[in-house]
Parts: structure tokens; C-alpha cells; sequence
């Protein structure tokens, strides 16, 4: 069986690590064919706008993306391609695994916490006006039935995964209606899950602890600013945003992503780090079912990094993204 996966290669560097992720996926057997599109800077350059509608003709046809890095024109007027397709799409769940890996040096260790972020509502509805000169009002949105969709979710994937205790994070004390809301969403349906233990905490107190003791946490499931920030600071406990994957997942439709940026102060020079996109890569294997081959290329990516002979310069090596990715296809 092969699949048609719509692949939007990005901004930046964008083509360098979705292209190095395409040849590993490719080495390992993955049976997929690529529908490429373009959005960002260079689709508005091309038709004039971030996120042109054959993205979404062509994600809504595949059901499955893989994304590079986007960046979206300053000053032009336009919402950020990122949250144009997550909302466009209604892809609710931001999906953050944030993992310790081998041979990248950090104060912590045995890192592993999935950050689950609800990602169309909250401040990034973008609702905002300036009421009179120098007097700006954003409003923060938070409806029930977001709620209950995303910490549905979010159970039906702990049960799915084995991970064992979900901890709701919010600012109910200060925002007791919106924050509330998503709390309250939260222990409704967890009353349907007794199997699996369940915790809220303030996001304060959240990041207070991941400073001290990031291992103490499984499942994070949060509104979409405290997401935002908090899957950022995750990814900082185990390397970066270099060495992370992420996926953004509706009902229907998935999209997996780099987090990173479009890094444009060394993008062509061929050294960025592919890690982030093929990771996310794999993330994008394992939805579809090939686990096997997912495996492979997880095995090959842990026995390069524990040798750290071929690592790139922001994981302390001196390989290129060719020495990288080569390095990896020979472990395959």
C-alpha cells in the first residue's frame, strides 16, 4: 500500500530538512508519495497570499501533512500562516512529545511529557481593537465545547499510549470563567476515565516544578497561550526546538511540523539540523500505521545520536545535513 501525504517544504531552511527528511523516509521503505505544495513567504511572493486555498484543497484530499518552517510576511496585514492552517482546518490538538535523547548534553535528565495544547480558541482568536489611542483590548475566548473536544482527545490518547496521569494546567484563580470553563471541561470528562489519575495546577506553580523536577510529568494538557509558551519551555528541558517534533490533529486531518524557525541566517548553507522535521516525520509514520518502519528510523536516529560522530553544529558535532542525514540512512 502506498500513500499520497501532501508535503508543504517551508521557508528557510525549510526545503534543506524536509528534503533530508524525505531521503531517510524513503531509505527506510516508508511507501509515500509527496503532493507538494507551497505556502509562507514564498506562496505570497507567488499568488500573493501565506496560505494559498491549494494547501487546503490538497491537506482536506490527503487527510495527512508533513510541514516545514513558515514564515509569514511582516507588515502585510496577514495572520500567521501557522494559525491560519490550524484553525482553517480545525486541527484542535497541539501535539508536543518532548523526550530526553542520547548524546545531547542538558541539567535533566529521563525527560518525558507530552504537551497538549487546545489550539484554535483562547488569545489566538485574534480578537483585538484599540478603543480609543493607546488603549488596546484583546479578548481571550474559551466555549465549552472546545473544552470537551480537546480533553476528549486527550484521554482517548492516554488510554491509547499507556501513559498514566494527565494534569490539566490553567489560571483559574485569576480568569475563573474562561480558565474555569477549561477546567471544569477537563474534570467532566475525566469523571469517564477513573483508570487513568488526574491532577489540576495552576500555570504558575507548572512552571515552577518543571524547573525543579520535569520527570514528576506525563500528560500537560493546556489552553492555547499557556501551550504555546509552555511546550517551548519542555523543548528547552531536552535541547531545543531542534530536537523536538509536533503535530497539529483534528478529527480528520493531521498535519505534522517542525517547531522551529525558518532559521533564514543559515538557510541554503546546507548545515541545519534535519532532527526536528524527521522526527516529526516519524510522529506522521506511526498515525498512518507503519510502526514498523517508524521504529527503524527511530533506532537509527538514537544509535547516530549516542555515537555523536555525525552530529550537526547546534547538537555540538561538525557534520552538515548531508554528513547528518547519510549518517543515518547507513544505520537503516
Amino acid at each position: 500500500m502506498s500513500y499520497t501525504i501532501t508535503l508543504i517544504p517551508g521557508d528557510g531552511i525549510g526545503p534543506e530538512v524536509t528534503g533530508a527528511t524525505r531521503e531517510v523516509l524513503a531509505a527506510a521503505g516508508a511507501p509515500i508519495e509527496w503532493e507538494i505544495v507551497h505556502a509562507g513567504r514564498r506562496a505570497f511572493e507567488e499568488v500573493g497570499e501565506p496560505v494559498p486555498e491549494a494547501v487546503f484543497r490538497s491537506i482536506r484530499k490527503n487527510r495527512v501533512g508533513l510541514k516545514g518552517p513558515l514564515e509569514t510576511p511582516k507588515g502585510k496585514g496577514f495572520r500567521s500562516a501557522n494559525v491560519t492552517i490550524r484553525q482553517t482546518l480545525e486541527l484542535y490538538t497541539g501535539l508536543r512529545p518532548v523526550k530526553s535523547l542520547p548524546g545531547i548534553s542538558t541539567p535533566y535528565r529521563d525527560v518525558d511529557i507530552v504537551v497538549l495544547r487546545e489550539n484554535t480558541e483562547d488569545l489566538y482568536a485574534g480578537i483585538e481593537h484599540e478603543i480609543m489611542p493607546g488603549e488596546v483590548i484583546s479578548l481571550k475566548v474559551s466555549t465549552r465545547s472546545a473544552g470537551l473536544r480537546i480533553a476528549q482527545w486527550a484521554f482517548e490518547f492516554m488510554r491509547y499510549t499507556g501513559r498514566r496521569e494527565i494534569a490539566c494546567c490553567h489560571k483559574a484563580g485569576v480568569s475563573p470563567l474562561a480558565d474555569g470553563a477549561f477546567l471544569d471541561a477537563f474534570n467532566e470528562v475525566g469523571a469517564d476515565y477513573p483508570f487513568i489519575a488526574q491532577a489540576n495546577l495552576p500555570i504558575d506553580n507548572l512552571s515552577m516544578y518543571l524547573a525543579m523536577d520535569p520527570t514528576r510529568f506525563d500528560v500537560l494538557l493546556l489552553q492555547n497561550l499557556y501551550g504555546d509558551i509552555i511546550s517551548d519551555l519542555c523543548a528547552g528541558l531536552v535541547g531545543g526546538l531542534g530536537v523536538v517534533p509536533g503535530a497539529n490533529v483534528g478529527d480528520k486531518i493531521a498535519v505534522f511540523e517542525a517547531v522551529h524557525g525558518t532559521a533564514p541566517d543559515i538557510a541554503g548553507k546546507g548545515v541545519a539540523n534535519p532532527l526536528a522535521v524527521l522526527m516529526s516525520g516519524v510522529m506522521m509514520l506511526e498515525h498512518i500505521g507503519e510502526r514498523r518502519i517508524a521504529d527503524r528510523i527511530n533506532g537509527a536516529i538514537w544509535a547516530v545520536l549516542e555515537e555523536r560522530k555525525h552530529l550537526t553544529r547546534d547538537l555540538g558535532g561538525k557534520a552538515d545535513t548531508a554528513e547528518f542525514t547519510a549518517a543515518l540512512i547507513d544505520k537503516l
